[in-house]
């Protein structure tokens, strides 16, 4: 279950942590193969296509939770994942109040920076003040990471844990910083990759939409380039699916096939959360992507 608590607690849970030695993948895996599951049949992928970019995009309850607190956003060239929190019925509220305010906050903008900021700040202090007025939504709220195409340049907004990657020339890197304790605690080399996958205190992220009456958000730019495949997913599937199958299979030539091998895969590796997977195909990129991109895009355009 997805938490978020900035508060002295949880900060001295940390520094006692630090000095705990973590549990082993190998235990992590056997807790998660001993676990009583029962696993639903997919559906077809989804898929869109907005601004010549081809979109795939699947959600699921997975094998444990009894609702999906996860929201896909697909509209206005934006394309994202809200995962929310907060119990059985704030994480429903908050991810898809994310997802249809920041429809109705972009719906006839011009994609920029200060667009974006603006949507999600005004929607992050909806959010708040809908639960400041009802006592059962008190402690919701929701990661949030979306794309939006401007021009040249991909637009990138993100608070929390939920992630974007970029598989370009054949390298698949991960664009986005999670927002979490143990990702922190990696970062000032605590702990390495592999022992956060499965520290007692993954799920704790510092930063989530709703929560306060502020929010900082990443707001990042990069440029698009022919070629280029994105992939926005919830902790639902990097949690579960190692990055080396994440690449592969996002190298697979449809976004719909990949899709659909991601999603059997989370739910093969216990499919303990609620699963999004956003896929972005960007097979021409802009006009000028060759300027933008330098030799790289050259190459692929001209090979």
């Amino acid at each position: 279950m997805r938490m978020f608590n900035l508060k002295e607690n949880a900060v001295k849970r940390i520094k006692d942590l630090e000095t705990q030695a973590p549990e082993t993948p190998e235990k992590a895996q056997d807790q998660a193969s001993a676990a009583s599951v029962t696993e639903e049949a997919a559906a077809p992928a989804q898929q869109e296509k907005e601004h010549g970019i081809r979109i795939a995009w699947r959600t699921d309850v997975g094998k444990v939770r009894k609702n999906n607190q996860d929201a896909v956003i697909i509209g206005n060239g934006l394309a994202g994942v809200a995962d929310g929190m907060g119990g059985h019925q704030g994480g429903e509220v908050a991810s898809g109040g994310l997802r249809d305010g920041l429809l109705r906050e972009t719906a006839g903008k011009t994609p920029s920076k200060e667009c974006l900021q603006s949507a999600i700040e005004a929607v992050n202090l909806e959010l708040w003040e809908q639960q400041e007025k009802d006592a059962s939504l008190t402690g919701m709220g929701t990661t949030l990471t979306v794309l939006w195409p401007a021009g040249r340049e991909m637009l990138i907004g993100h608070v929390g844990d939920s992630r974007a990657y970029l598989l370009r020339d054949g390298e698949l890197k991960q664009v986005t910083s999670d927002h979490s304790m143990v990702a922190d605690m990696v970062r000032r080399g605590v702990l390495t990759e592999e022992q956060a996958a499965c520290h007692p205190m993954r799920n704790f992220i510092t930063r989530a939409v709703g929560t306060e009456d502020t929010v900082e958000a990443d707001i990042i730019s990069m440029p698009r380039c022919a070629g280029d495949r994105w992939l926005i997913c919830s902790d639902g599937l990097h949690g579960l699916v190692s990055r080396k199958e994440l690449k592969r299979m996002m190298q697979t030539e449809n976004p719909e096939e990949a899709a659909n091998e991601m999603l059997e895969a989370a739910l093969d590796n216990g499919g303990k959360d609620n699963i999004s997977i956003v896929i972005l195909l960007d097979p021409d990129g802009p006009a000028d992507s060759v300027e933008a991109c330098g030799d790289e895009a050259e190459g692929r355009l001209n090979g």
